[in-house]
C-alpha cells in the first residue's frame, strides 16, 4: 500500500473512487451531485464538495475550469488502482469463454498465434494490445532439423521448447547427401537440446560434432542475438481513444517503435508494476496514456509477457482482468504438450 493511499479516509477514498469511475464511464468532468448518487456516502451534496475540494488541494482531482466537475489525477489514478482488489469478475462469462475457445482451438505456430492473441486483447478491451514474443536468451532449445534444399543450399531450423522456430539457410561449400545431413540434425540436437539459445554462440565443446554439423553451428551462432519480436493489435483503435490529433500522432509513433515498447514493458515490470500511468510510462509521448502489462508463464518461467495501452481514463478493472485471463491462458497454451 502507498503512502498515498494511507492518508485518504474512507469517505474521501470513496467519494475519489466515484469520480474516477464516473470519469471513465462518461469522458466528462464529474459533479457532487453525480457522486452523491452513485457513491451512496448518506451526507449532503455540499459535504461531497468539501471532500473534492479537499481531494482537488491532496492533488488527486482537477477542476478543468470553474463552474466544472473534477477530473482524476494521475495520483488520482494511482490511488484509485492501489485500491482494487480482486477485479477478476469484471470480465464477463462470455469473453471468457472467448478467450478458452480461442486457445483451445489455435494450432498455428507461435508467431501466428501471438500475432491473433494481440487481436484477440484488443477487441477484448478496445485498446492497442501489446503481445512479446518469448526471449531467445531464455529459449531452451529442443530439437535442430536439416532439409536439403538443393546441392548447395540446407535449411536449418532450431525448434525451441516455447513453440518458437529460428529458420537459417545456409550457403555449402560442398554438397552433403541426406545420410550425412540426417547424422548432422541427430548430432546437433543431442549437443544443444536442454541448452538455452546462448549455447548457438558460446558453443563449448565441439570435437564430438561431424566436421558438417560443426560448420552449420557456426552459421547458426548469431541467431541468439535475435531481438524480442513485438506484435500490436489494435492500432487503428488509437485513434478513437484521444481527443487530440497530435496525441493519437505520438502514441502511433511510439508504438512503430518495437525496440522502444519491449522496452518500456520490461522497464515496467523490472519496477514491480503492473500498470504505469501517464509519467510512470517514463515516456514523454505517452504523457496521456496508461499500459498495464502482465508476463506470460512456460513451465512455470517468465519467458514473454503482454499488455494493454489506453488513455488514463482506461477502465482499469476491465483491461487488468483481461489481460490477466489472456496471460494465464497463452501461458498454459504453451506449456501444453
Amino acid at each position: 500500500m502507498s503512502s498515498q493511499h494511507a492518508t485518504l479516509s474512507g469517505r474521501k477514498a470513496a467519494v475519489l473512487r466515484a469520480v474516477v469511475e464516473g470519469y471513465i464511464s462518461t469522458t466528462q468532468p464529474v459533479g457532487s451531485n453525480h457522486v452523491s448518487e452513485i457513491a451512496d456516502l448518506g451526507v449532503s451534496p455540499a459535504t461531497v464538495r468539501n471532500e473534492m475540494l479537499a481531494l482537488e488541494q491532496a492533488g488527486y482531482l482537477h477542476q478543468p475550469h470553474t463552474s466544472a466537475g473534477r477530473v482524476p489525477t494521475e495520483k488520482g489514478y494511482r490511488h484509485f488502482v492501489d485500491s482494487l482488489t480482486d477485479v477478476s469478475d469484471t470480465l464477463g462469462r462470455s469473453e471468457r469463454r472467448q478467450v478458452r475457445d480461442f486457445f483451445e482451438t489455435t494450432h498455428s505456430e507461435l508467431e501466428q498465434m501471438l500475432a491473433d492473441t494481440s487481436a484477440l486483447l484488443a477487441e477484448l478491451t478496445a485498446y492497442a494490445a501489446l503481445v512479446v514474443a518469448p526471449q531467445h536468451s531464455s529459449a531452451t532449445i529442443r530439437s535442430v532439423n536439416l532439409v536439403d534444399l538443393s546441392q548447395w543450399q540446407v535449411l536449418a531450423l532450431v525448434v525451441y521448447e516455447n513453440g518458437s522456430v529460428d529458420k537459417r539457410t545456409i550457403e555449402m561449400d560442398q554438397p552433403a547427401g541426406a545420410v550425412e545431413l540426417g547424422q548432422a540434425a541427430d548430432g546437433l540436437t543431442e549437443f544443444l537440446a536442454g541448452q538455452p539459445a546462448s549455447a548457438l554462440r558460446e558453443r563449448g565443446d565441439t570435437t564430438r560434432l561431424t566436421p558438417l554439423a560443426a560448420r552449420i553451428l557456426d552459421s547458426l551462432a548469431d541467431l541468439s542475438d535475435a531481438e524480442e519480436q513485438l506484435y500490436v493489435g489494435g492500432a487503428a483503435q488509437v485513434a478513437g481513444l484521444f481527443d487530440a490529433t497530435d496525441t493519437v500522432r505520438s502514441v502511433l509513433g511510439v508504438l512503430e517503435k518495437q525496440l522502444v515498447v519491449v522496452s518500456l514493458v520490461r522497464d515496467i515490470l523490472d519496477r514491480g508494476l503492473s500498470v504505469a500511468i501517464g509519467s510512470e510510462t517514463g515516456e514523454v509521448s505517452l504523457a496521456e496514456c496508461s499500459l498495464i502489462v502482465a508476463p506470460y508463464e512456460v513451465a512455470g518461467r517468465p519467458v514473454g509477457s503482454i499488455g494493454v495501452l489506453g488513455p488514463t481514463r482506461m477502465n482499469y478493472p476491465q483491461a487488468l482482468a483481461a489481460v490477466a485471463v489472456v496471460s494465464q491462458n497463452l501461458g498454459d497454451r504453451l506449456s501444453s504438450p
